[in-house]
């Protein structure tokens, strides 16, 4: 599906990744937001793209969103917390959200969706791990979530002629980036006390970090590009960074030399998935390859986070 000319809705359009990826759209296309603003500001969404505000488990904002007018609908809305304090409420609005924007597409006949998934649906895979890769085993809700998503998105696919893309995020960084992400924590905390560090877990967990400029790219290539009923893409970077190295560089670019002091254990939090490393070569057969290595794409989100508290 070319992205030029068409009538989109972009849920979460507020949010990180929703919010650039409308930025990206909006020149060439007509773009609507739909967001209920909880984790997101109605500053990111961008001048020229169309706003509704509201929570999509409502089914009055589903039907106002979801028109028979779009070309598609790019599905972000998601309860993002990967430790969050309620997970099984987690699970059950991401699921519920997701199931009411496919059936609203169906009764409309929308048939292309693009969907927001996440490298936690492998758990604690071997490295690098392919698309293919089974059997999947998530460690947190969210993760459960995110594949039980994917498994909707799957359905209406196949049994309603829908065209499909899924995206398995590594850790996408840029703008916007909000508390509870590892560089805006590791800036709040060394704003708080710039001669101490607290790491959660040991250092050592290691991750696939890709900037949302990159992110945003990938994801309009594969959907220009990809044609199967389902198309599964991770999109991250050949390199990892370790959380350790996230203190170093997020350190070096405030100026500061504080100590770093570890909580302990292999992971941060219950879920954490320690080691995680996407095989992109799918993605590369497609013809799309990252420039930003791992630690680049750190670096760079660091300072535009630094950057934004100007």
């Amino acid at each position: 599906m070319q992205l030029s000319g068409k009538r989109v809705l972009v849920t979460g359009g507020a949010g990180f990744v929703g919010s650039h990826l409308a930025e990206r759209l909006v020149g060439d296309n007509e773009v609507r937001v739909v967001d209920h603003f909880a984790n997101s500001s109605p500053e990111w969404v961008p001048d020229d793209a169309a706003v509704i505000e509201g929570d999509l488990t409502d089914p009055a904002v589903i039907e106002e969103a979801i028109a028979p007018d779009l070309d598609a609908v790019f599905h972000f809305a998601a309860d993002k917390a990967v430790d969050s304090e309620d997970p099984n409420a987690q699970f059950g609005r991401n699921n519920e959200i997701t199931e009411r924007v496919l059936a609203r597409m169906e009764e409309v006949g929308v048939r292309k969706v693009a969907f927001t998934s996440s490298s936690t649906v492998y758990g604690t895979a071997p490295r690098p791990t392919p698309e293919d890769f089974a059997p999947l085993e998530p460690i947190s809700m969210y993760g459960a979530s995110k594949l039980a998503c994917e498994s909707l998105v799957s359905v209406y696919a196949h049994s309603y002629d829908f065209t499909a893309w899924s995206f398995r995020f590594a850790n996408i960084v840029g703008p916007h980036l909000q508390l509870g992400a590892v560089i805006p924590d590791f800036i709040a905390k060394l704003d708080e006390d710039p001669s101490t560090l607290e790491i959660l877990g040991d250092g050592r967990q290691e991750k696939s970090y890709m900037h949302i400029t990159e992110c945003t790219d990938a994801m309009v290539h594969v959907i220009e590009t990809a044609e199967a009923p389902v198309n599964t893409y991770n999109l991250g970077t050949r390199t990892t960074t370790s959380v350790t190295r996230i203190g170093e560089i997020v350190a070096e670019e405030m100026g500061l030399d504080p100590e770093f002091e570890f909580t302990g254990g292999s992971q941060g939090w219950t879920g954490d998935v320690p080691r995680m490393g996407l095989s992109i070569e799918k993605l590369a057969a497609l013809g799309w390859r990252p420039e930003d290595s791992s630690d680049d794409a750190v670096r760079r989100a660091t300072r535009e986070l630094l950057d934004e508290r100007q």
